[in-house]
């Protein structure tokens, strides 16, 4: 019996020695170290469009802290854009804050030169800017309502990556905001629900259409985020419960979702195109 039991020891250890033999042998050699700098985007160009405010502004900033060069959108909101603006260059990060309507494709075009002529180059496309109109009732969406919604939160993404195209090479990154919204729906908002799940299908597509160049495209589908727009489109006794039907009973705050853009524009993403990432408190998504 125990010479039977040494035999099943030396043929298991024998085994272990033929398994990581090949592993040493692979060519090329697998690669299980990241050696680059510390800073996850240093040396990246990127655009982030509603960057005023809310998401937008958690994911400019943090982009700064990682060594981005920054083109940061906003609409209208003058002092939040201005307060970030001065909180990025805090940071030490070069940027350029710019104005303008992104449903406008002839904006997007300009946001696109304004990267080239500042950089001489683009890295990252973070299409971020996005508006809601909650409506109890589906009478109350109007014709001018669906309009606005789906050129604000879609349209812009194909203007702004159509412009983006020639610029973005490989290794590029393109990241779109979508929603929880977009896989289980929203029956208070049914508009801006529908623009969520047709970046779904954008990016997917996009992806695909990227792929041979190199360039990934993905996406992050937040949940509940405590940001300006929700006090702005929600009545006080919906603002007060904002969030707490997730399974984590809480809204989340902005800076907790940008660490997902940092990630999707690094090169430690490098194998991931055609994805979401759903930072929604705990809600599970079958995608």
């Amino acid at each position: 019996m125990k010479s039977l039991a040494k035999r099943k020891v030396r043929k298991r250890q024998s085994l272990e020695r033929s398994v990581q033999g090949k592993q040493r042998k692979l060519k090329p050699v697998p690669v299980v170290e990241n050696l680059k700098k510390t800073y996850r985007l240093a040396g990246k160009v990127a655009i982030i469009t509603g960057a005023d405010s809310g998401i937008g502004k958690a994911v400019a900033l943090m982009y700064a802290k990682e060594g981005a060069d920054l083109i940061l959108t906003f609409y209208k909101d003058r002092k939040d854009a201005r307060e970030t603006s001065k909180r990025v260059k805090e940071l030490g990060a070069r940027h350029i804050l710019l104005q303008g309507d992104v449903s406008d494709e002839n904006h997007c075009k300009r946001i696109v030169k304004a990267a080239i002529n500042a950089y001489k180059k683009l890295d990252i496309v973070v299409n971020n800017a996005a508006i809601q109109y909650p409506q109890d009732k589906l009478a109350k969406i109007t014709k001018r309502q669906i309009r606005r919604t789906f050129e604000v939160n879609v349209f812009s993404h194909l203007f702004l990556v159509k412009a983006a195209e020639k610029f973005l090479k490989e290794g590029g990154s393109i990241i779109h905001t979508t929603s929880v919204t977009a896989y289980r729906g929203s029956k208070h908002l049914i508009d801006y629900a529908a623009t969520k799940g047709a970046i779904v299908s954008l990016l997917r597509s996009l992806s695909s259409y990227f792929a041979d160049k190199g360039i990934r495209v993905n996406g992050v589908a937040p949940g509940p985020v405590w940001t300006p727009l929700i006090v702005t489109s929600f009545k006080p006794k919906e603002v007060a419960t904002f969030g707490t039907d997730t399974p984590l009973g809480r809204a989340g705050q902005p800076v907790e979702i940008a660490h997902a853009y940092v990630f999707l524009g690094s090169d430690e993403s490098s194998y991931i195109t055609g994805q979401v990432i759903h930072p929604n408190g705990g809600e599970i998504i079958n995608t």
